[in-house]
């Protein structure tokens, strides 16, 4: 329990700006905030205004260090605690963070741009969710009986592996770091999250929470850049896993220095997710479906954007018409707005980006684009980086567009006449995280579910990742599962085997 005074309310805020400015400057390393041993910092925006909204420590090797000895010593204590005790723990957390869900959902739209009741609000809830269920899962951290000889008891024990290094992105922050940690804690581990540089407010928050409960040292949270604070953590002599998310580049760098140390890591990468939808599909369903599916209320910022749809010819006009116009009807606008179905993209390093490929199909021979929901009229929010949706028809099968990962609200469709021709475009891509089917003859999506080459894959449905369903791609889009008990047991633990021989 912590026994400092805190620069944070005790009690659940809904003045985000003011809580954005008490998490300012700080890590939380050893139970405790602590600025950065450089005294440097940087500024968070708000990428619907454009304004600094706090600034975050700027973490570095020193801070890296500390962080990992306090994780270290923590560690030790923490393992010999029973592990249903662990999960009683951890299931406290869920319960607390359920209590500051509205917070924690208002604070993450001010610094992520992401609308609140479409987006933020619903990754704060499972956020909660998501502590609860592996909470409950620390009495399966079983062995085994292995009948080896009959005068040898031989067992098998969990065991976990110790300080555990994350590092999350900033497009669902806090639903990406529990992912990581809640499994990491159960299982006896200690963490060190560094956060994303674009969004290290709401991940604090949770931190310092957990902190109320956990000991401390259980749980570090570091800010800074990847080179100056996310290698030191890969790299450093007592991180004994690493669980990375974001993209494949980084996620290449990753790998290797983990290889060097020989040390295991999950990873979970980009995508570029098919979407194929045959004329028998219920049609009303599956263009709402389409719009889940794309992220659009998320700006399509999600590896398991349907950034490609194919769509069966007989119904392809009907289905890019009826598409654009729902899109169309939508609501851009300030994130913290109840009225708001889509706020903005994270910053103005992806907004550009997006833009460049936006541009780039555009100026493609053949190809239409379809510009949906407009822009929003208000002043105040006039330096926002607010992009409008794109639908593009026309591409050549080898434009960027189609076989790179964008990450923005921009989807190509495409029709077809063949199933098994339009499976081999679907499997024809380096990444492999998601897919969806939208069918009413299932003999046909289970079998085409079969042959898809992606870590997930939904008939008639595209849900956003949820605890106890097994996530994690194949190809490119990385290595490893999360969200499941599988996850925890095969990602944060190693296999001990205890041989007795009593002869």
């Amino acid at each position: 329990m912590l026994d400092q005074p805190m620069p944070t309310p005790s009690a659940p805020t809904l003045d985000q700006n003011a809580l954005a400015r008490a998490l300012s400057g700080h890590h939380f390393i050893g139970g405790r905030f602590v600025p950065a041993q450089s005294g440097r910092s940087f500024a968070v925006h708000n990428p619907a205004t454009g304004a600094e909204i706090a600034r975050a420590a700027e973490g570095d090797a020193a801070d890296v260090d500390a962080a990992v000895v306090n994780a270290a010593a923590a560690q030790k204590d923490w393992a010999k605690l029973p592990a249903r005790k662990r999960g009683a723990l951890v299931s406290q957390c869920a319960a607390l963070i359920g209590t500051h869900a509205e917070e924690l959902a208002r604070l993450i739209a001010l610094e992520t741009g992401k609308a609140l009741r479409t987006e933020s609000r619903v990754e704060a809830n499972v956020v909660a969710d998501i502590f609860s269920f592996f909470g409950g899962l620390g009495s399966e951290l079983k062995g085994e009986s292995v009948p080896f000889a009959p005068d040898v008891l031989s067992v098998t024990v969990r065991e976990p592996l110790g300080v555990v290094g994350a590092i999350i992105p900033w497009n669902v922050p806090m639903l990406l770091m529990a992912l990581k940690i809640a499994p990491a804690l159960v299982a006896g581990n200690t963490v060190v999250v560094k956060s994303a540089e674009e969004a290290p407010l709401a991940v604090l928050r949770v931190c310092e929470l957990m902190n109320r409960i956990l000991p401390p040292g259980c749980f570090n949270m570091l800010s800074g850049f990847g080179p100056e604070c996310g290698a030191p953590l890969v790299a450093h002599p007592k991180v004994r896993k690493v669980t990375f998310t974001g993209s494949v580049e980084v996620g290449r760098i990753v790998a290797v220095a983990a290889a060097e140390k020989l040390i295991p890591v999950t990873l979970e990468l980009g995508g570029k997710s098919p979407m194929l939808v045959f004329a028998d599909c219920d049609f009303e369903k599956t263009v709402m479906g389409a719009i889940t599916s794309m992220r659009f209320t998320r700006q399509g910022q999600s590896c398991t954007a349907a950034s490609r749809i194919y769509v069966e010819r007989p119904i392809f006009d009907r289905f890019v018409a009826a598409l654009a116009e729902k899109v169309n009807a939508m609501v851009m606008g300030d994130p913290l707005d109840e009225k708001t179905d889509i706020g903005t993209i994270i910053s103005e390093g992806q907004f550009e980006k997006v833009k460049s490929f936006i541009a780039e199909g555009a100026a493609t021979p053949g190809a239409k684009a379809l510009v949906c929901s407009a822009l929003p009229t208000d002043p105040a929010l006039k330096k926002g980086l607010f992009l409008q949706p794109h639908i593009f028809t026309g591409l050549t099968r080898e434009s960027r567009l189609v076989r790179e990962e964008i990450f923005g609200p921009v989807t190509c469709v495409f029709p077809f006449d063949d199933a098994e021709a339009v499976l081999a475009e679907a499997n024809d891509s380096e990444y492999g995280l998601a897919a969806s089917l939208w069918t009413n003859n299932l003999k046909r999506g289970l079998d085409l579910a079969h042959r898809l080459e992606a870590g997930l894959v939904q008939i008639n449905q595209n849900l956003v990742v949820q605890a106890n369903l097994s996530y994690g791609g194949v190809k490119s889009s990385g290595l490893g599962k999360e969200a499941s008990l599988e996850a925890m047991q095969e990602h944060f633990t190693h296999k001990k085997t205890i041989m007795v021989n009593y002869g």
